[in-house]
């Protein structure tokens, strides 16, 4: 029987239908009630006072480099084993990408790195919860904060901190939890997508939180992130839909990434599902784990006494294998009608950061784990029979 199992399609069910449809009746179709709904929800379940949502997990951490006053003549370090978004934004901003290897043997950033990047001109850093996996962050603070001598902060948001900033790429790893803290109160800052291959879909989208910083009112930094994303414009079109409330400012030429509620209605109804994903996302998990433990393959752990991941992606590597074996194995996989991806290409591999200068041999453990990494398909469309088809796949063609 042949099959067509697909690497990441988005669970849609009836109920984002119907609320889609409510939304496109009700006559407010961008930015409105159901957008603020869906951040309160998002703060709710973060544990944070306050969520922004805007229209990618990318707007989410360049506007805050901005909101932080990152930019030019400063430095931003991240990992080079990521996807472009959480180095471009650096780039956007006019500020240095400071690009670190990753671990041994892990998809995670190499901690004593970050350590050894760390400079004068370092404002932030952002960190990559591959997977869903959260990074250490009790290790990155102690980091931050045994340099924090160096730390020269160049207005008072980050005087405020007074240290480098934490920025987590989240883009994975919304509802993950790291010793108690959920993904969003652990970072200073937390961006997270809720792009289509996410556990959690808006289509597009994304939403920030952040902890509370003593001395500034969340309130003031919610509209800050307003202003950011609505073009430098004092009151959105909510507020100007009031009888007489035509009159509006321009206090800065900002940026257009806002969300809108036609996004946020498929979101609220993702969010009441959510705990079912994630359960469901588990026990697929853990069946690949028991199917596959007996072939030479490593795989990334979801689940540990310290952190329980979002289940976002199943990493795998083929030990001992090259990027030619890996790459003719995910053809082979298709050829059985199984789709199966890779989880990244480190960005030194990329001409737009080959142009930067950067090189790969600087980064020997990303592109060591890059060479055989494979990512099966990990989705809530899936059946049990589904994942015992691609484990036995996967077994077929490694013969």
């Amino acid at each position: 029987m042949s099959r067509n199992i697909k690497f990441s399609p988005p669970d849609i069910t009836q109920d984002e239908i119907d609320e889609v449809i409510d939304t496109l009746k009700s006559g407010w179709i961008t930015t409105g009630p159901k957008t603020k709904l869906f951040e309160k929800r998002i703060a709710q379940y973060c544990n944070t006072s306050k969520a922004v949502t805007l229209n990618s997990a990318t707007a989410c951490m360049e506007l805050t480099l901005r909101l932080l006053g990152i930019g030019a003549g400063d430095e931003v370090i991240t990992c080079a084993y990521t996807y472009t978004a959480s180095a471009s934004v650096i780039d956007h901003v006019g500020a240095k990408i400071v690009l670190t290897d990753c671990g041994k043997d892990s998809f995670h950033i190499d901690y004593e790195a970050i350590d050894a990047a760390i400079t004068e001109k370092t404002k932030a850093i952002i960190p990559v919860d591959i997977a869903g996996v959260m990074c250490d962050y009790d290790k990155i603070y102690e980091i931050l904060e045994n340099k924090k001598n160096l730390f020269k902060p160049a207005n008072d948001i980050q005087k405020a901190i007074g240290r480098v900033i934490i920025l987590a790429d989240a883009a994975h790893s919304f509802g993950a939890s790291y010793k108690g803290k959920m993904s969003g109160e652990a970072a200073d800052f937390t961006s997270f997508s809720f792009h289509a291959v996410k556990n959690i879909t808006t289509a597009e989208g994304g939403a920030v939180t952040w902890r509370d910083i003593n001395g500034f009112n969340n309130e003031d930094i919610y509209k800050q992130y307003m202003l950011l994303s609505l073009h430098g414009q004092d009151k959105d079109a909510l507020a100007k839909t009031k009888l007489g409330s035509w009159e509006y400012d321009i206090i800065a030429p900002y940026y257009k990434c806002n969300m809108t509620d036609i996004m946020a209605s498929i979101g609220l109804v993702q969010l009441k599902r959510y705990q079912g994903i994630l359960e469901r996302r588990k026990h697929m998990i853990y069946m690949y784990n028991d199917l596959l433990k007996d072939i030479n393959i490593g795989y990334l752990m979801h689940y540990t006494k310290d952190y329980s991941s979002s289940g976002h992606l199943y990493m795998a590597r083929l030990k001992g294998r090259d990027v030619e074996y890996r790459n003719n194995i995910i053809s082979k996989l298709g050829q059985m009608g199984v789709s199966a991806n890779v989880h990244y290409k480190p960005l030194p591999l990329l001409k737009a950061y080959k142009n930067l200068g950067f090189k790969m041999q600087d980064y020997p453990s990303a592109y060591d784990m890059y060479k055989n990494e494979i990512t099966l398909p990990l989705h809530t469309l899936l059946t049990d029979d589904d994942i015992e088809y691609i484990a036995y796949s996967l077994k077929k063609v490694l013969i």
